[in-house]
């Protein structure tokens, strides 16, 4: 019987420290393979049903994650292109409460729209912050440049007095925190990090109604029935939220339905141990080293303060992490180790 450890060394195996999962996740070999075989089928003209196919697993595997049946969950591209469906169904002169300094993605829709009022408070008040009035609230559930991680039971709590509903992106969680969709009555998230895919994916859970959303986006896929919804207006819009789904990009579902599948194989609550006892390790480290990170209990993510310069020096010698702010972020996923860590904190002590 593999075991974790077993399990990822058989997936991956990077040629240097990666501490960067925030950014992107390494792709594990099995997501590797159905990529080189995604593509051999369109050099070889065969055809591509089974590609069309994997969409639908990955649908059914990230609805599973996420707590949801999968007609709940349509399949797109990117979370801003999901904000900006949700920003074009608000009335205009509705609220909008996001979190200060959140990913651009999950607010730029909405300022954009010109018309609505966006109210931005710091993340640790924007439960407080909703009020009668407030139409929604989006916010990241951890914030990508610090790693804060939103006080959702709070928020849903404050929402549902105030009849707000709530918006959260899972882009910096999936895959290692639960993911909880069906608390909230929108949710996405981009699929290149944490949960270890390709880039060029996104999903958006919607409400069994809809949730009041007009599919602006919609083409052909949208269709209840596709390949018949190919010339002309789409004649019957699909009657779950397929509706709201973008045209695929095959090559990137039929890897990304591997990759959910491994983390369906690990668990995320095992994933999620693995990776807060590193980002532990890091702290404390960096703690004996003098350094105090950005508060962000219960993440995987860590931010240190006026580190940020070491990056490309970090790099050069094979450890990758991001400069966010003149902040040094180190992020833990599966496939690290402590001895990831101790190197880390090893070339920052030098």
């Amino acid at each position: 019987m593999e075991t974790f450890e077993s399990l990822v060394r058989s997936e991956f195996a990077p040629k240097n420290t990666y501490l960067n999962t925030a950014s992107n996740g390494l792709l594990p070999a099995r997501t590797v393979a159905a990529l080189h075989e995604a593509a051999r089928l369109r050099a070889e003209g065969r055809p591509l049903g089974s590609l069309h196919a994997d969409v639908e697993q990955a649908r059914a595997a990230f609805a599973r994650l996420a707590g949801v049946p999968a007609g709940r969950v349509a399949a797109g591209a990117s979370v801003a292109a999901h904000t900006g469906v949700i920003a074009a169904s608000l009335p205009a002169g509705a609220e909008v409460l996001t979190a200060e300094d959140d990913f651009t993605s999950v607010l730029n829709p909405f300022h954009v729209r010109g018309d609505l009022k966006v109210r931005t408070v710091p993340l640790e008040r924007i439960a407080d912050s909703v009020r009668p009035g407030t139409a929604l609230v989006a916010v990241s559930a951890a914030q990508s440049a610090d790693g804060r991680v939103a006080d959702l039971p709070a928020l849903r709590e404050a929402a549902r007095r105030h009849g707000a509903r709530t918006y959260v992106d899972f882009s910096q969680t999936a895959g290692w925190l639960p993911v909880e969709a069906a608390a909230h009555d929108f949710a996405a998230t981009v699929s290149y990090k944490w949960l270890l895919g390709p880039h060029g994916a996104a999903f958006l859970v919607v409400p069994e109604d809809f949730g009041g959303l007009t599919p602006v986006l919609a083409g052909w896929v949208a269709g209840e029935e596709p390949w018949r919804s190919c010339y002309g207006p789409v004649t019957e819009l699909a009657r779950s939220a397929r509706r709201f789904d973008l045209s695929p990009a095959l090559f990137t579902f039929a890897g990304l339905r591997r990759s959910l599948e491994l983390i369906e194989e690990l668990g995320v609550d095992t994933v999620r141990a693995h990776d807060l006892a590193l980002a532990d390790r890091f702290r404390a480290g960096l703690a004996a080293l003098g350094h105090e990170p950005l508060p962000a209990p219960g993440s995987a993510i860590v931010s240190v303060p006026g580190l940020g310069h070491r990056q490309p020096g970090l790099s050069d010698a094979g450890i990758e992490v991001s400069d966010r702010a003149g902040n040094l972020r180190a992020s833990f996923h599966l496939y690290n180790t402590p001895a990831d860590v101790d190197r880390l904190l090893d070339v920052l002590s030098g």
